[in-house]
């Protein structure tokens, strides 16, 4: 603790105290009920970061205004009296924990989606807060003046259920950052045009909400400092709009960044841990007031030096509070080299929420919603697991069973464990995906009754000196290589400029940092494709890429692909989209777009055109163990080539297995 003691001081702002500077930031989750209500698995879910250690839990935005303020596919409301009951539920099960809880205020606005509320959304003026986003009207006075009081109204609720604080919601792309945003707001009234007039509606509903939960309640307002678009407010103009409406707030939650900007707002995972304190720092400059920053903040020993030297008051941490909800504790106890680092690859959060409408999970944490209770079961008989493939599902798949009392081996055929994103991790921008195995490596050593065998291959023979009760089958993928001309021939060929991902990674140092002039071509629009095109564009090659579907990224989550996006247009990348390649040579492709055929020159050349599942002794031993009883299981991208999140949760479940087994 005296390692971290910024951290772990407590903060009195009014009639509260945070007993640490460790604050949930909001997130939407998908977990309420479909009228609105917070849901049972939801308290449950923020119980868990209670219980580990967290000193301020901020509530994910609920609906001061339904159904013109709704946003998300079940978010929590606010609107109406009936929703005090669980709410209260979940303020006093936070409260057993010492843990201090606020819930957001928020208004959608523009954000709203017509289909789901039913009615042309509303703004501060008749312009879409995205791009291709649906043309809301404009709010007229008395109706902005009507929605004021519902955030008055709201904030009272709150107050009777027993939070501890508000947050008003004034950034993000929702309503008051509409108003204050130049971007959004057009209006000529007293509403739009100057820093004074665009500040108008935030400041009228602080001075509304302060009026009714009276002078000792804490508010607290998040904003976007920076909108990082062009036409957008700087932090320079932040500055004078708070200077309007930041009386009535008593701690500043500094975000940033807006809809067509949310790579910085839902940070990539290529910004530096705690990128954003800047942020922070002048608006407490300029106000003297607690301030919350947040941003990629992973290492204690970060937001220490954050608190240190005074850049923030409160360190914010949103999906790293889903990826380990223990984080503070595991901080305060001295086992920081346990915390399960958020890798912010922005998918089972952020992809599965916003793009699909789904529940959050999250890739590193296979168990967001049921926690680690599972540690406490144990096996009621002797059980042998055996897991080829050291890769992340595998890893998973051993850990766990280990946990639970299982004698496991691990079997990798490298000379070390981690997989895939061991090797992916070594491009720039991805070497934070390196914390993930590097926590499961970590674990694994750490248990006793997990075996493992590097260089080693796992044939039927080796594998039966075990006497495995369960094998599990997690020998991952490899890159696909389709049966185009010249393509097996070149691909990482002496005297060849054609590279795979793996080849590419291999000779990752060997690249000049500067390559203006040289051409590079990368056959294949998918993550692995961009990411070979992100470094080498940065580098300031002229960089193509060749994709046959209509567009690149299909399947990026949404956070990763609103900055690709804006890494292709920043950097001049050439996109070929609807084009197919067909012939490799060592120094040019032969693509088809439409009828015609075209010869791409290249001075470095990259096919990443997928992976495909690799399960080199499946055969073998389903074969050798026809007549036993054990059970063979297949997971992870051996079954089929998937996403990291998806092969955790396969190596996690084999929980299910031991207990249809009767084992546990």
């Amino acid at each position: 603790m005296g390692k971290y003691s910024s951290i772990f001081e407590p903060l009195t702002v009014k009639q509260m105290t945070i007993p640490n500077r460790i604050v949930m930031t909001p997130m939407g989750t998908n977990f309420g009920e479909q009228n609105g209500e917070m849901s049972f698995l939801h308290i449950n879910y923020y119980e868990q970061r209670a219980m580990g250690g967290t000193g301020l839990i901020i509530v994910e935005n609920a609906c001061v205004d339904y159904p013109c303020g709704s946003n998300g596919t079940t978010q929590l409301r606010i609107d109406h009296d009936n929703y005090i009951p669980r709410l209260y539920k979940l303020v006093e099960t936070i409260h057993k924990h010492n843990t201090k809880i606020a819930i957001q205020l928020n208004h959608a606005g523009a954000s709203a989606v017509e289909e789901r509320i039913g009615m042309q959304p509303v703004s501060a003026s008749a312009v879409a807060n995205k791009k291709g986003g649906a043309l809301p009207r404009a709010l007229e006075k008395e109706e902005i003046l009507k929605i004021v009081q519902s955030y008055a109204k709201a904030a009272k609720r709150a107050q009777i259920i027993g939070f501890d604080a508000v947050e008003i919601h004034a950034g993000h792309s929702y309503l008051i950052n509409q108003f204050l945003s130049p971007l959004t707001n057009k209006r000529e009234d007293e509403f739009g045009g100057s820093y004074e007039n665009r500040a108008r509606f935030a400041k009228l509903v602080l001075e509304a909400v302060r009026k009714e939960v009276g002078p000792q309640f804490p508010i607290l307002v998040r904003i976007s400092a920076d909108e990082f678009l062009e036409g957008g407010n700087t932090l320079e103009d932040t500055l004078k709009l708070l200077e309007y409406f930041q009386q009535e707030a008593d701690i500043i939650d500094v975000s940033c960044g807006l809809v067509d900007s949310i790579q910085y707002q839902i940070d990539a995972n290529y910004l530096e841990d705690g990128w954003r304190s800047y942020m922070a720092k002048a608006v407490k400059e300029a106000f003297d007031k607690p301030v919350i920053t947040t941003g990629n903040i992973r290492d204690p020993k970060v937001a220490e030096d954050i608190l240190k030297r005074g850049d923030a008051d409160l360190i914010g941490m949103g999906r790293q509070m889903i990826a380990d909800p223990n984080w503070t504790n595991k901080v305060h106890y001295g086992k920081e080299d346990t915390i399960r680092k958020c890798i912010s690859c922005n998918i089972g959060c952020s992809g599965h929420r916003i793009g699909l409408n789904r529940p959050i999970r999250c890739t590193v944490n296979p168990s967001v919603n049921e926690g680690e209770d599972y540690r406490s079961w144990k096996v009621k008989k002797p059980c042998n697991v055996v897991v080829i493939g050291g890769g992340t599902a595998g890893l998973e798949a051993a850990c766990t069973a280990a946990e639970v009392g299982c004698t496991t081996f691990l079997i990798e055929k490298e000379d070390h464990v981690g997989g895939l994103s061991v090797a992916i991790s070594k491009i720039p921008d991805k070497r934070r995906l390196r914390d993930f195995p590097d926590y499961l490596i970590h674990r694994a050593q750490s248990l006793r009754n997990l075996i493992t065998f590097t260089e080693t291959t796992a044939t039927p023979a080796f594998v039966k000196m075990l006497k495995p009760d369960f094998i599990i089958n997690a020998t991952g993928s490899t890159p696909l290589l389709p049966p185009i001309s010249g393509l097996r021939e070149n691909i990482d060929a002496e005297g060849s400029r054609v590279s795979g991902i793996l080849g590419m990674i291999q000779n990752i140092e060997h690249y000049p940092n500067e390559l203006d002039g040289k051409k590079v071509c990368v056959v294949g629009g998918g993550a692995v494709g961009l990411d070979v095109v992100e470094f080498f564009a940065k580098r300031g090659a002229a960089v193509s890429i060749v994709e046959m579907l209509p567009v690149v990224g299909k399947d990026l989550d949404t956070v990763t692909k609103v900055g690709t996006y804006d890494m292709l247009e920043k950097h001049q990348v050439q996109v070929l989209t609807s084009t197919a390649l067909q012939e490799v040579h060592k120094d040019h492709f032969v693509v088809k777009r439409g009828d015609a055929m075209e010869t791409l020159d290249f001075d470095y050349g990259f096919v990443c055109l997928g992976m495909r599942a690799y399960s080199p002794v499946m055969e073998d031993l389903k074969q050798a163990f026809a007549d036993e009883d054990v059970e063979l299981l297949n997971i992870g991208d051996s079954v089929r080539a998937r996403r990291i999140i998806d092969g955790v949760a396969e190596g996690r479940n084999i929980l299910n297995a031991l207990k249809k087994r009767e084992f546990l």
